[in-house]
């Protein structure tokens, strides 16, 4: 059934398991910040979706979204004198965006949540995936790159998400990996990417714009 909730467009793609800062200094996001501060706190809640056309700030806005995102819930908040905030959130599940409305200042959307399957051979696509990623920290180490992660998640469906997240990708190619199907999908989707990236830092023994560590990640 489909539920009403603020939107956050973003000019990048929040996996589930995410945690985000977001700096909030435009106007309809403040209303946004200051309505979910009315609210008690397990209910401060929104959803963060991919901008498809458009800009996160400025006159002309925001002109299409994707339709599948996250939701979010606030765990830290600081505001200002003069009305910005900083946030913390927790990207908590995928959402499909099924009709956005503008409200007097900031969007909301007709959501559905998303369920989370596993798939088709399954563990095969995760010990593909796990193999590939280690190939992928091999080629980062040899630029001195740090890409430690503490422990893989035995869960598939996690594991889908810190590794699609542990990679700087694509805004298309990191909206494909939120969309797959399932988990599964999302792996071998992954391995296919890493395949890529690793032969092209392999062939040009330069310093790839990489930064495994760019956003931390937690299982929700």
């Amino acid at each position: 059934m489909a539920r009403a909730i603020p939107l956050f467009p973003l000019g990048s793609v929040v996996l589930p398991g995410q945690t985000l800062s977001l700096h909030v200094f435009e106007d309809r996001y403040r209303d946004l910040v200051d309505y979910l501060l009315t609210l008690p706190e397990p209910e401060r809640r929104f959803g963060i979706v991919s901008i498809r056309e458009g800009y996160e700030v400025g006159e002309s806005g925001v002109q299409s979204i994707h339709r599948v995102g996250v939701e979010v819930t606030i765990t830290d908040v600081t505001g200002y004198d003069d009305g910005r905030y900083d946030l913390t959130v927790d990207a908590i599940g995928r959402i499909r965006l099924d009709a956005g409305v503008t409200g007097e200042s900031f969007m909301w959307g007709h959501v559905e949540d998303l369920d989370e399957p596993v798939g088709k051979d399954v563990m095969m696509a995760a010990d593909r995936a796990h193999a590939v990623f280690d190939a992928y920290r091999t080629e980062l180490n040899r630029f001195r790159l740090d890409a430690t992660v503490d422990e893989l998640p035995g869960d598939p469906v996690d594991l889908s998400y810190l590794l699609a997240s542990s990679a700087v990708l694509t805004l298309p190619d990191r909206q494909e990996l939120l969309e797959a199907d399932d988990a599964a999908e999302r792996l071998r989707y992954y391995h296919h990417l890493m395949l890529s990236e690793i032969s092209a830092m392999r062939a040009v023994p330069s310093l790839p714009a990489v930064d495994v560590a760019r956003t931390s990640w937690s299982p929700n």
